[in-house]
């Protein structure tokens, strides 16, 4: 503009600080506003992103509402899983589930699908990896019915050009990649599933070929989901250890669970289970051990004692043995742990099943897990010993487990023990032995961290526990041989053989007792018709620290000196 364009003419203070603003805002001395060429364009244009940023403030606020909305969880249909993931998956996102072949990744998916089946979704299952018939005869071993689920089979492009059909199929090595994920989206769009299982990245990863255009298309297929929320599980099969694994999947990925198959120097292969990621939901960490078996996987959810608080009670258990109660002070005190250590056939267990008949015949539930001797065996000498274990077992009172460390991962064992607590009220808690407990565990450090989890979270329960350590060698040199758990125990029992007129006897002392006062004496035990009798202090002996405690004193304290 030129200068006598503005003669006579009053200019406005503006906070406009634009230049075009600042040029074309004027105001003439009648105190009328008017518009030049300038302005005119601007209000334009600020039309045009008035309208722009309405429209993406309204698309980011639709954003905001579905964050804001309350996360529904999508079961697994494992309530093992469930339990770790807090209730399941978070609905209308896409997940990552890997593992190396014959870690159970298929039948987890099955599993998803026909829990989506039984609540009246549509369920669509994707396959590059297997046929219909191969899936069908995994359904089949669980004795499943997957007719519920929408099946489309790339594997036969016969069929695909054959007309109206139930499940689409080609040869994913004779298309191209952008070919095959436009069929896919043609029968997602068809299907319009609530759940979607993808079998598996890997041949979608061959058929790319290049990496780059492998996750293009993988995070389209995010992008294509999204609107739809359906719940993706896609399977990645870990085939071989890549020194450049692609972890563009996880970062793509709402959630990452990763399935391990490993095989021990002896006995059947181990299968555990890691969730690496769930935004925005609870979920318990580490590993968890996981078994297949007919109708299921069975999955147990790592044990963390500090979920299960409650109140614990001052109550002392007493084993109906008035001797016995003396050396702990009066009883075990309720929720504790007692380890019952020595030499093979001291008592040790013969002691806790003392404390078992006893509670069974306050009412009380109580299980036993056997590692070491036959049910029948262990059965047969407690009726010898006057203990009615068998009344016990049939009147439900009385629980025995046979566990055999070969096949029953420690997990697997943990998360028993965890159940007959919480479904059946279990009070007291035999295991025999640590031994064989060890045996279950490759590694000693990863048995000691399970064994204080399990332990606090019955001790923290109100539950009792008797744990039976056998000690290595009979009479002279002992050791605690591979496993020392005193440290973690409340109360200790220690079993000795010692030499009284050249006769071996057994004797028993407590080394300490968290629960309270305890004896430090010497007491003979002894095991005959009766059951268990405990003898008077015993308090001339010499040795004691020695490893091979001698009695020098009179004979009269000793149980066969005394009238029965």
């Amino acid at each position: 503009m030129c200068a006598s364009a503005f003669a006579g003419v009053r200019r406005l203070p503006c906070s406009l600080h634009s230049p075009p603003i600042g040029r074309a805002l004027e105001c003439n001395y009648a105190g009328k506003l008017s518009l030049n060429a300038d302005l005119q364009k601007f209000y334009k244009l600020s039309t045009r992103s008035n309208a722009l940023v309405t429209t993406i403030n309204a698309t980011a606020a639709s954003q905001v509402v579905h964050l804001m909305r309350p996360s529904v969880r999508c079961s697994t249909g494992n309530s093992g899983l469930d339990t770790i993931l807090d209730g399941g998956l978070p609905s209308g996102h896409l997940y990552l589930l890997e593992g190396q072949p014959g870690s159970g990744k298929t039948t987890l998916a099955l599993q998803f699908l026909l829990d989506g089946v039984r609540k009246g979704e549509r369920c669509l299952y994707i396959t590059m990896s297997e046929t219909a018939e191969e899936l069908a005869e995994v359904a089949a071993s669980h004795h499943w019915d997957i007719k519920g689920i929408d099946l489309f089979e790339l594997s036969s492009v016969e069929s695909l050009l054959g007309g109206e059909r139930n499940q689409s199929v080609l040869h994913s090595w004779e298309v191209e990649l952008g070919e095959t994920i436009s069929l896919i989206r043609q029968e997602i769009e068809r299907v319009d599933p609530a759940r979607v299982v993808f079998d598996s990245l890997s041949e979608l990863r061959l058929l790319a070929q290049d990496p780059l255009r492998y996750r293009r298309q993988v995070l389209a297929l995010k992008q294509f989901f999204v609107p739809r929320n359906a719940t993706v599980v896609l399977i990645d099969d870990l085939s071989s250890e890549r020194s450049d694994r692609d972890t563009h999947l996880h970062s793509l990925s709402h959630g990452v669970i990763s399935v391990e198959r490993f095989t021990l120097e002896y006995g059947p292969a181990r299968r555990r289970l890691q969730v690496q990621k769930l935004r925005g939901a609870t979920f318990i960490g580490g590993y968890h051990d996981l078994n297949i078996r007919t109708g299921c996987i069975e999955v147990y959810p790592r044990l963390v004692a500090s979920t299960h608080q409650t109140s614990l009670s001052d109550e002392l258990l007493p084993s109906a043995i008035d001797q016995l109660d003396a050396l702990v002070g009066g009883g075990l005190l309720r929720g504790t742990s007692t380890l019952l250590t020595g030499p093979a056939g001291t008592g040790k267990t013969t002691l806790a099943l003392q404390y078992v008949d006893a509670a069974c015949r306050r009412g009380e539930q109580c299980c036993l897990y056997e590692f070491d001797e036959r049910i029948g065996t262990l059965l047969r000498r407690a009726q010898s010993m006057g203990m009615q274990l068998v009344e016990h077992i049939e009147s439900g009172l009385l629980e025995i487990t046979q566990v055999d460390p070969a096949e029953m991962s420690p997990g697997e064992f943990a998360w028993g023990v965890f159940k007959a607590v919480q479904d059946k009220a279990c009070k007291l808690v035999v295991i025999d032995s640590l031994n064989g407990y060890l045996t279950a565990m490759p590694e000693e450090k990863h048995l000691l961290l399970q064994m204080h989890e399990l332990l606090a979270y019955l001790n923290q329960s109100g539950v009792t526990t008797f744990l039976i350590n056998p000690l290595l060698g009979l009479v002279n040199t002992l050791d605690v041989g591979q496993l020392n758990v005193s440290y973690i125990a409340d109360t200790v029992v220690l079993f000795r053989y010692f030499e009284a007129e050249g006769r071996i006897r057994k004797a028993l002392s407590v080394i300490k007792n968290r629960g309270g006062k305890h004896e430090e004496t010497i007491r003979e035990v002894r095991i005959d018709s009766r059951g268990l009798r405990v003898g008077e202090p015993l308090t001339n002996f010499r040795g004691v620290l020695t490893g091979t405690p001698e009695f020098v004193g009179n004979a009269t304290p000793l149980l066969e000196g005394r009238n029965a």
